[in-house]
């Protein structure tokens, strides 16, 4: 029988205070799975540890800076040390700067690119000797569509996306024949507060320009909520997909398969 439980697992969800990774959590608990997350400070980690409390969930929350070696190998040490070895990994915590690339400092683009790629790979690294010597582990990368496509104004996120796609690839091509998979999934335009400027109603009570642009590309005619992505996390985490490795689950309504409609 196909199992989608998360029995008796440690999840480790970075940058789930909030979002897509808090709702990626809340489905791994619901699935039976422990959950650990890192936030980057005190006020961001009471209200999350609150939020998960509200929903009958007891996470362990941890401050971290998950482009910091030496802070992720202590934070992997702590939920070790509190959970027990880390099972599932889920790469989330990202930002995006929305600046045409003529006017994008290098240390804005440096920064992006830290943050959605670097710290993939730093995280990964910490995680994968604990997966090995257990036999078995699951690590989810948080790609997008722009792993996939490029946008004015966002050179540096798409070239880090792009990147957490290889890196995605990379890993599995390199641990695949220890039991572990690696996979990422590509949300669509999903509403979270990251996204809300984006959705703001205008003045005159019409919709974003944006939004609108977005719905009409979208067959689905809506944004992705976060509840969207829980069930492909939960079977990329779970044994159902023990022979899916180093593949990009796209949950975005179908825009990467619309060319749209006609003018």
């Amino acid at each position: 029988m196909v199992s989608f439980s998360l029995e008796g697992k440690v999840a480790l969800v970075t940058g789930a205070a909030y979002g897509i990774g808090f709702a990626i959590a809340q489905a791994f608990a619901q699935a039976g799975a422990r959950i650990a997350f890192n936030c980057r400070d005190e006020q961001h980690l009471r209200k999350a540890l609150a939020d998960y409390e509200a929903l009958g969930i007891a996470a362990k929350g941890y401050i971290a800076d998950v482009t910091d070696e030496a802070q992720v190998r202590t934070l992997v040490d702590n939920v070790t040390r509190d959970l027990g070895t880390i099972d599932i990994l889920v790469n989330n915590a990202g930002i995006i700067k929305r600046i045409p690339m003529l006017e994008m400092s290098v240390e804005d683009f440096r920064k992006v690119v830290d943050i959605d790629l670097n710290a993939a790979f730093i995280m990964a690294k910490a995680v994968l000797p604990g997966m090995i010597a257990k036999g078995h582990g699951k690590i989810i990368n948080i790609c997008s569509m722009m792993s996939e496509l490029g946008r004015e104004t966002v050179s540096a996120y798409a070239a880090a996306k792009g990147g957490l796609k290889m890196l995605t690839r990379n890993i599995c091509s390199e641990f695949g024949d220890r039991n572990i998979q690696c996979n990422g999934i590509g949300p669509g335009y999903i509403a979270t507060p990251q996204t809300a400027p984006l959705r703001e109603r205008q003045p005159d009570g019409s919709r974003h320009p944006f939004d609108q642009f977005i719905v009409s590309k979208t067959p689905a005619a809506r944004w992705g909520t976060p509840e969207d992505l829980m069930g492909p996390a939960v079977f990329l985490a779970s044994d159902a997909s023990n022979f899916v490795n180093g593949h990009i689950l796209y949950v975005d309504g179908g825009i990467l398969a619309y060319i749209g409609k006609q003018p």
